[in-house]
């Protein structure tokens, strides 16, 4: 009964559902396995010490940026040069604007610097001066960011002395000396109050590093992929099953097998003896029949009198 699982047709169904099926399953194995190293380095997180609160160390020491050195206190000593301020950022349930300054380090690299945070827009605002002279900042180091952190406008056209992202890729285009790939926060307004009127920018947890929505989407992805093997499988068994039932069928009698005498072609009767159906010419030619016999029987007084 189950022959015609070696046919050809069949041998390319089975050959889709042995591949597809180990592959759903890899694919679920492994956005569990995204989920579970996510939920690991939460908990790595939450144990050990904030970062801020550790000792500060110099900038160099702390790079490059990880999950481990995400958000500890680095020192830079320079002078401050170009200004840019970073709209569309939101703190304490509002909208404003980041004032960033970066900072000409005696390497001649430059390290980004957010002096803090003002309410309103960018455009046309007034912001606080940057420290005059040689300055040693400490504040909390953080990644550059990409076009999935929050608040980041990657779409371009920010009018000059503003800034959509705060990256090194972002700046290279803006100075004429080079820039290191991350940036620092200060904790707190700076001394003499010259950024008295700004707030302090809080820095983020490194990326990967909470359960957040990416997370739960992996956890998701996960029962989908265990969903499409299972419905691989179920469609697999139920093919089987209709083609088995249809070869029953055959064996059984109860559907007689088509052979090449069957139908129009064989040239045999339908139901009850019935002739096929004619079609435009066959019509044609039994009206010319049925009119030869009109006229044959007619006789030659009939048809003098027509």
């Amino acid at each position: 009964m189950y022959r015609f699982l070696l046919t050809p047709r069949w041998w390319g169904i089975n050959l889709f559902v042995v591949l597809a099926i180990p592959f759903c399953v890899f694919m679920g194995t492994w956005q569990l396995g995204r989920f579970e190293d996510r939920v690991q380095s939460h908990e790595q997180a939450e144990k050990q010490p904030d970062p801020s609160t550790r000792a500060a160390k110099p900038l160099d020491e702390l790079l490059p940026v990880d999950k481990v050195t995400s958000g500890r206190p680095a020192m830079a000593t320079g002078t401050y040069g170009d200004q840019f301020l970073v709209p569309g950022r939101e703190l304490d349930d509002r909208q404003g604007f980041y004032v960033l300054n970066l900072l000409r380090t005696e390497g001649g690299k430059a390290l980004p610097v957010v002096r803090g945070w003002l309410p309103g827009t960018a455009s046309g605002a007034r912001v606080p001066a940057a420290p005059q002279g040689v300055v040693t900042v400490t504040g909390d180091l953080q990644a550059s960011e990409n076009i999935h952190s929050d608040g980041v406008d990657a779409r371009g056209g920010l009018p000059e002395g503003q800034l959509g992202m705060i990256s090194a890729a972002a700046l290279v285009n803006l100075v004429d000396y080079d820039v290191y790939d991350a940036w620092v926060t200060l904790p707190e307004a700076e001394a003499g109050g010259t950024g008295g009127a700004m707030k302090p920018v809080p820095a983020a947890a490194p990326a990967g590093s909470g359960l957040d929505l990416k997370a739960f989407q992996n956890l998701g992805y996960t029962g989908e992929w265990f969903v499409f093997a299972g419905f691989v499988l179920f469609m697999w068994f139920r093919l089987v099953r209709r083609e088995a039932e249809a070869v029953r069928d055959v064996a059984l009698g109860l559907v007689p097998e088509a052979g090449p005498e069957d139908g129009p072609e064989g040239g045999e009767a339908g139901p009850e003896g019935s002739r096929p159906e004619a079609g435009p010419e066959g019509a044609r030619a039994s009206e010319g029949e049925a009119a030869a016999q009109d006229l044959a029987g007619r006789t030659p007084e009939t048809a003098q009198g027509s």
